[in-house]
């Protein structure tokens, strides 16, 4: 009887992992779906325009002609300067907030915190940004008072993921390097930081990928509608492609004439999206085989 029981009720566990199992991969299917349509949808109607005058030339006659270079040059250097205001503030907290700070109540709060700011919508950011950076400080419309205010959208996310990169290295290696007599910023710098820099590295850069692709935050710091030339310093305005997509997609003059160029900053965006991901992937698999070589 027990033993026929016991049978029944792993019979029962296999149908249900195999139910669950199923439904997980018709979630993946569906979610594929949906993104290749999405994808194929803007590659069909935006390859079309690409050309290499839509890359290089400035737009001109209201937009409806030339090309998105400024836009780009612009999403470049906003991205840079995101760069190097979050990621050093980032992972120097999370280095802190892991190897330094005592784990308690106030440790608790701190992640506590950061989960909640990355759920902020990023218009709120921006409207942070627009009375801190731009008033407040006095940078007015400018790239650095847009590379800040998305530094800190993207900060919650590079704090976060370089903490769990940072948990990930076995604290036996620390403890290891104690007894040999090394301090604990030799420790951190020598043995944690070559370990945990693919997940560092992975979650920066999928963070910066996401704020390649924001269009509130920079709207109310420094993003122009038209602007054919190029920002000559960081205190300039400058055109950006998530924000000139927007402005092609809802707000143009002739949105019938400018449709197929919307479609292909999308494509154009889309493609820096995806080579930022690709670039994730690639570096972290480039890390992980030097730190296994090295061990």
């Amino acid at each position: 009887m027990k033993l026929n029981r016991r049978k029944n009720i792993i019979a029962e566990w296999r149908g249900s992992e195999l139910i669950g199992y199923w439904l997980l991969r018709l979630s993946l299917l569906l979610v594929l779906i949906i993104l290749g349509f999405i994808i194929f949808d803007i590659f069909s109607k935006g390859i079309g325009v690409i050309n290499w005058e839509f890359i290089t030339a400035a737009p001109r006659v209201g937009m409806t002609e030339g090309g998105i270079f400024p836009a780009i040059i612009g999403t470049f250097y906003v991205t840079i300067i995101t760069v190097a205001f979050a990621v050093p503030l980032g992972v120097a907290a999370a280095i802190y907030l892991n190897e330094y700070a005592i784990q308690g109540t106030f440790t608790r709060l701190v992640r506590m915190s950061l989960r909640n700011l990355a759920g902020v919508p990023s218009i709120v950011f921006g409207l942070f940004g627009m009375a801190v950076f731009v008033k407040l400080f006095g940078f007015g419309p400018s790239l650095i008072a847009a590379g800040f205010t998305l530094g800190l959208l993207t900060l919650p996310v590079t704090v976060t993921a370089a903490e769990e990169a940072l948990i990930t290295v076995p604290r036996a290696y620390r403890a290891g390097s104690f007894a040999l007599g090394a301090t604990r910023w030799q420790v951190v710098r020598t043995v944690v930081l070559p370990r945990a820099i693919p997940g560092i590295l992975t979650g920066t850069i999928l963070g910066l990928a996401r704020a390649a692709g924001e269009t509130a935050p920079i709207l109310a710091t420094g993003a122009a509608f038209f602007l054919p030339y190029l920002p000559d310093s960081i205190k300039s305005q400058f055109m950006a492609l998530p924000y000139h997509l927007f402005i092609m997609s809802t707000q143009h003059h002739a949105l019938a004439i400018v449709r197929p160029i919307a479609y292909g900053t999308a494509l154009v965006l889309v493609t820096l999206v995806c080579i930022l991901n690709l670039a994730a992937v690639l570096l972290r698999k480039r890390y992980r085989d030097r730190v296994a070589k090295g061990l």
